[in-house]
């Protein structure tokens, strides 16, 4: 028995079935355990992504895997390029921000979409305190195949994005917020019940299924 198998059983059929590989959630496991299975899946596949992963993650994955990429805001380490080479006419993904507070989680979506070799662009800073900023931006937004809101506090901007532009919706709450927010729960109630109807709503801080699921809206564009 080989050391990976004792701790891991490898699915590197997922991307066959789905369209998108087993991606390595390093929180909880060790920096030795992240780095043989990332070894692994680029082995296998020639590029490979960890999500929620430390410092100390990495430093056993370069080891391995010197091209190995730390991006230090959203926690994701990628290793290889990206699964396909973007196209001139692709269509992009618009990762919208309430704050800058929400720019983990907005980072974690973006890269993970430009690791799956989908264009992205990034709007910044348009939550609802200044809702003037956004409709400076609604071009992009409208034109954008997906849009991925990521807004913590009262969560209420991809209601109003919602109710602005025909675009498909996924909101990615945020745990960004004072007490009363409850760890993200106020943000994640609030986009579930939104007025704005055609949401779709992921967990808590949880960029990386925001972007899995605007991949598989891109992919059905693109076949």
């Amino acid at each position: 028995m080989d050391e990976l198998s004792q701790f891991a059983n490898l699915d590197h059929e997922r991307s066959a079935r789905n369209g998108l590989p087993e991606v390595v959630y390093a929180e909880s496991k060790t920096p030795e355990q992240v780095a043989l299975i990332l070894a692994a899946l680029h082995a296998r596949a020639g590029s490979a992504l960890a999500t929620r992963a430390a410092p100390e993650h990495y430093t056993a994955v370069q080891a391995r895997l010197p091209q190995a990429v730390y991006h230090t805001l959203p926690r994701l380490i990628t290793v290889g390029p990206p699964l396909r080479q973007p196209a001139h006419d692709d269509p992009y993904a618009a990762v919208v921000c309430a704050g800058t507070s929400d720019l983990p989680v907005a980072e974690e979506a973006a890269i993970t979409l430009e690791w799956a070799g989908w264009p992205v662009r990034r709007v910044t800073d348009v939550g609802v305190a200044g809702i003037h900023r956004l409709f400076a931006v609604e071009d992009v937004l409208r034109d954008a195949a997906v849009c991925i809101v990521v807004a913590g506090m009262e969560g209420a901007l991809p209601s109003v994005v919602g109710g602005r532009i025909p675009t498909p919706i996924i909101a990615a709450p945020t745990s960004v917020g004072y007490g009363a927010n409850f760890g993200g729960l106020s943000a994640l109630l609030g986009m579930l019940t939104a007025c704005a109807p055609g949401i779709t709503v992921v967990n808590i801080d949880n960029g990386f299924g925001a972007a899995a699921a605007a991949h598989r809206i891109l992919r059905l564009l693109r076949t």
